[in-house]
């Protein structure tokens, strides 16, 4: 059965975006010289994406408006809106929690959770999220959005790798 995984980042105080949408803070204290490509190594794992409209949207528009950084899998796009999808890019009109449970018994790769705070939200309080690879910024944003907010029930983890770096910490938690 194929793994599912949030690999994102936050603020310390938990925020993956500030009070504007806006990412351009997702970065370490800059001093180090030391170059660890974490991402990298996750997306060896991985051949499928699910994200929100707005991750989607802040990437096609701000990101990476002239290509499409994930080329290299299947990207579904959970959204209300009408879309034409393409062999690379689906977008699903439907409930996150079926789809995540209908891909996770399909054969592949793992599924990576790439954003945004809903649909995350959605699948926490359905506990179908494995593994939390988070990513600390070294920043305070005082409001924005949120990563983990309202949640269902306690969903106990065991702390499997954390690794820091140019003032960001990774941490790496499977479910106990």
């Amino acid at each position: 059965m194929r793994k599912i995984t949030l690999f994102i980042a936050m603020s310390l105080d938990g925020y993956i975006a500030d009070s504007k949408g806006g990412v351009d803070w997702l970065e370490g204290h800059g001093s180090d010289n030391e170059n660890i490509d974490t991402y990298s190594e996750f997306i060896k794992n991985i051949d499928t994406i699910l994200m929100g409209w707005n991750t989607y949207h802040q990437i096609v528009t701000e990101l990476s408006p002239n290509e499409w950084v994930y080329s290299d899998f299947i990207t579904y796009v959970i959204t209300h809106n009408e879309h034409a999808s393409s062999e690379k890019i689906r977008f699903a009109n439907i409930n996150p929690v079926d789809l995540i449970k209908n891909l996770k018994n399909e054969n592949g790769k793992d599924i990576w959770i790439c954003g945004g705070a809903s649909l995350v939200q959605q699948l926490v309080n359905e506990d179908l999220i494995d593994c939390y690879h988070i990513t600390v910024i070294p920043t305070l944003l005082g409001s924005g959005i949120r990563l983990f907010e309202n949640a269902k029930h306690e969903i106990r983890l065991r702390l499997l790798n954390s690794r820091s770096y140019n003032g960001m910490t990774d941490l790496i938690y499977v479910r106990r």
